[in-house]
């Protein structure tokens, strides 16, 4: 660990964060966050109890009303003055990320502009929630139509993106007028402890952000679900997590926003632009070392071009630098842990025992830390459990088919539906896809498609709503219909 990351560590905050005030944990245990690259130890962090959720409950909801009172252009001149503020420091908050998560630096300054994003983005929507009034059709009456705020939010994020799922959430419920406990992921909290100084520091109130680092998710957050006076739940997170939550929801008919497993297939149609393809390919894959839930999971190639596809695919994954984030030329870091790595290494030697071909990669590489070799598998079969469960790794496993209608009933073989991509010059085909294909978002002849002003959602085990765009301020959003008799 150099100069520079050692002063960052000892500059945060790492206690737990409620109405204002950072506190150690009300049992004063910590737990370790650890830089995956080494494998040692960056620093440690208070680790939050259930006493210390309620706490953090108990200061949003005293301050929901208030918050809810507070003008909209006030709400978003905070969230603009963050994302300025965030943006200046975009040095710190993406060595931050790479130490704890194990990104590279070039993409880690990417997702502090991604990230920060969000709340430029909001703090323009703060202003432009709408409501309306109108005439009944049958003149009777008058309609008036209110947006309120849903109210308190528990924001569960993950570890992969932990400034812009963090953002995401957050902006949107701060633009909206809800308050708010944030549970961060347990491998990576820091990057949140450091928005949340950053977000105290533009002006937000006491009690509207409220942060519970922890590593006991569920004993943790299941009071809080239990609590009448939560009324909203965002998680991003696994299917199998995020079922538990929303039986756990359901009791208190709580909104939910609910970003899930994915599992994207990358089809390449023979009349594809194969430069554009690979490029695609290389943005949708490699993008955080492929751990993240818009990775290309499964790639679909038409037999006619599969085998220029695999070795140019190859030849270009054989040619990225792999090492620690933070050292110059790097272009895949590790994955998050020893488990992960194993998992993917593992989904790699099934395959081979199936019959797939290695054509670049397939192995660990050498420690300390968990990296693994980006890698090309050709000659997949689509029954491998490597192209039926999300990676999370550097890994393109490659599958052929022969017509369209064989590669949409790939494409939507499995229960999940968050994004997909696809690339062909016929325009036709163009348009037929977005109704074919099951899945919340289509890149079409595009590897990276996510953005602030766009709706980010998945569907059938993907998930439930939208984040960004126009939508994801409605989640934080109720609808008050009010009848008024007409005045003539």
């Amino acid at each position: 660990m150099d100069a520079r990351e050692s002063a960052l560590l000892e500059s945060l905050h790492t206690g737990v964060f409620v109405n204002g005030e950072w506190r150690e944990s009300s049992t004063g245990a910590r737990f370790g966050v650890d830089d995956p690259a080494t494998g040692q130890q960056l620093t440690t962090v208070a680790d939050a109890s259930p006493e210390d959720a309620m706490a953090a409950l108990d200061a949003a909801a005293a301050a929901q009303d208030a918050w809810a009172a507070t003008a909209p252009r006030v709400r978003g001149e905070i969230l603009r003055t963050a994302f300025e503020a965030i943006t200046a420091r975009t040095e710190d908050f993406a060595l931050l990320m790479t130490i704890e998560m194990g990104k590279a630096l070039p993409e880690a300054r990417g997702e502090v502009a991604y990230g920060a994003e969000f709340l430029r983005w909001f703090s323009e929507e703060a202003v432009r929630i709408a409501g309306r009034y109108q005439t009944a059709p049958d003149g009777k009456t008058r309609f008036m139509v209110l947006r309120k705020p849903v109210g308190p939010s528990l924001l569960i994020t993950p570890w992969n993106f932990p400034l812009a799922m963090a953002t995401r959430k957050a902006g949107a419920a701060i633009a909206a007028g809800c308050t708010m406990v944030i549970k961060p992921a347990q491998l990576t909290p820091l990057t949140t402890l450091l928005f949340t100084q950053v977000m105290v520091d533009a002006g937000l109130p006491a009690g509207v952000l409220n942060v519970i680092p922890t590593t006991r998710a569920g004993a943790t957050t299941g009071p809080l679900l239990a609590d009448p006076r939560l009324r909203k739940l965002s998680f991003t997170g696994s299917t199998e997590v995020g079922v538990r939550l929303l039986q756990q929801a359901a009791p208190n008919v709580l909104r939910t926003s609910m970003e899930l497993g994915g599992n994207a297939p990358f089809l390449v149609f023979a009349d594809a632009d194969l430069d554009a393809a690979i490029e695609g390919a290389l943005a949708a894959k490699l993008r955080n070392i492929g751990e993240a839930c818009t990775a290309a999971n499964r790639f679909y190639v038409q037999r006619e071009v599969a085998g220029e596809f695999s070795r140019r695919l190859a030849e270009r994954f054989a040619a990225k630098v792999v090492g620690r984030g933070t050292e110059d030329g790097v272009d895949v870091g590790p994955l998050i842990d020893e488990r992960s790595r194993d998992k993917v290494h593992g989904l790699v030697t099934d395959a081979v025992a199936r019959g797939a071909k290695v054509v670049t990669g397939g192995c660990a590489v050498d420690g300390p830390g968990w990296f693994y070799c980006p890698t090309v598998l050709a000659d997949v079969p689509a029954d491998a459990t490597v192209a039926t469960e999300e990676i999370f790794g550097p890994v393109a496993p490659i599958v052929v088919f022969d017509t369209e209608d064989e590669a949409v009933a790939l494409a939507n073989s499995t229960p999940f539906g968050l994004i997909a991509y696809a690339y062909t010059t016929d325009l036709n085909r163009a348009l037929r896809l977005p109704e074919r294909i099951e899945s919340g978002m289509l890149g079409l002849n595009a590897g990276v498609i996510s953005n602030p002003a766009a709706p980010f959602g998945g569907v059938k085990q993907s998930g439930l709503g939208r984040e960004g765009g126009f939508e994801g301020l409605d989640e934080y959003l109720s609808t008050m219909y009010v009848g008024i008799p007409s005045p003539f």
